[in-house]
């Protein structure tokens, strides 16, 4: 589905309606509250229609002022009932996604990769991650066991992304829960590299600090009392996402961010950064002219890197 520009849900940035209300006195919020009611009696006119209405008085007597209207946006939000009836679909511009050639130091000092790689649990829910030495692009991927053919496919599938960008996964570092498949991951011509007992690999160690660190960000300030498990595998997603699309401080390019080296893509304002994490909003749904809901409820969750749209759940 495609996230419409409009917003539901009457807190932006996680504050509650309580925190609207206390930037305002006793009379100002009622006075806004009114204003929402008599929006609502003349049919849920736009802000802008409804200002005009009250300031040329085409309703007399009328005792709400634009003021009132604007703080009744600012308290409540759109007025949900004009969002879920009036929205239509808007039209995405057409994309044009330019796979630009990777600098040429790039490819010669670093064609050959070394991976590190790691299984993360995170309410009990596991991923394998890894990242890669200088480019450090990450990856995350829900697994559904720790069996040899789970692993096996997990880490082909990183290989083959980089191979499809002109580079070449050479070794594999990790720590001794990938003992059981060393063996079919050499015989592919990668060298899977396992430490000591007890000791793990720096790199992907770090990268999991990181990873887990911007996942519990997230989580505090989300409004919800309980974590589905595919909201928290769409917070790691998010997470891997936006680590990927800034250029590391040790990276290989001061400009390029491992995201832009692996697929040749790079953020936009305007198509990535619409709406933060866990916002509700409304979406658009396949509609016809009876009296049904135009509109859905939905959580934003991420951009979906495929360059013009987020993804969502409802």
């Amino acid at each position: 589905m495609v996230l419409n520009a409009y917003l539901s849900h009457p807190k932006r940035g996680y504050s509650t309606i309580e925190d609207k209300i206390n930037k305002y006195s006793v009379r100002e919020y009622l006075n806004a509250k009114k204003a929402r009611e008599l929006q609502n009696i003349i049919g849920r006119p736009s802000n802008q229609d409804l200002i005009n209405y009250v300031e040329r008085n085409m309703i007399p007597n009328c005792p709400i002022t634009k003021q009132d209207i604007l703080r009744a946006e600012d308290i409540f939000g759109p007025n949900l009932g004009s969002v879920k009836g009036k929205t239509t679909r808007t039209m995405q511009e057409h994309v044009q996604v330019n796979f630009k050639d990777l600098p040429t130091e790039i490819m010669e000092k670093h064609s050959d990769v070394t991976l590190a790689i790691d299984v993360m649990f995170i309410n009990r829910i596991p991923f394998v991650i890894t990242t890669s030495r200088n480019i450090h692009f990450g990856t995350a991927e829900l697994v559904k066991d720790m069996k040899k053919a789970t692993l096996i496919t997990s880490i082909e599938q990183v290989m083959q992304a980089y191979t499809t960008r002109g580079f070449r996964v050479k070794a594999i570092l990790g720590d001794g829960q990938f003992q059981h498949i060393q063996q079919e991951i050499q015989q592919k011509g990668v060298i899977l590299n396992i430490c000591s007992a007890n000791e793990h690999v720096p790199e992907i160690e770090r990268y999991i600090r990181t990873l887990k660190e911007r996942v519990c960000s997230i989580a505090t300030v989300l409004p919800f009392k309980e974590y589905p498990p595919r909201l928290i595998v769409e917070m790691v997603y998010n997470c891997v996402f936006w680590l990927n699309s800034f250029p590391h401080k040790d990276g290989v390019h001061d400009i390029l961010s491992p995201r832009a080296i692996m697929t040749g893509q790079k953020i936009q304002y305007d198509k990535h950064c619409k709406v933060e994490f866990g916002t509700y909003v409304q979406v658009h749904e396949k509609h016809n002219n009876s009296m049904e809901s135009r509109t859905s409820g939905a959580i934003a969750l991420r951009p979906s890197g495929n360059e013009n749209r987020v993804d969502i759940i409802s």
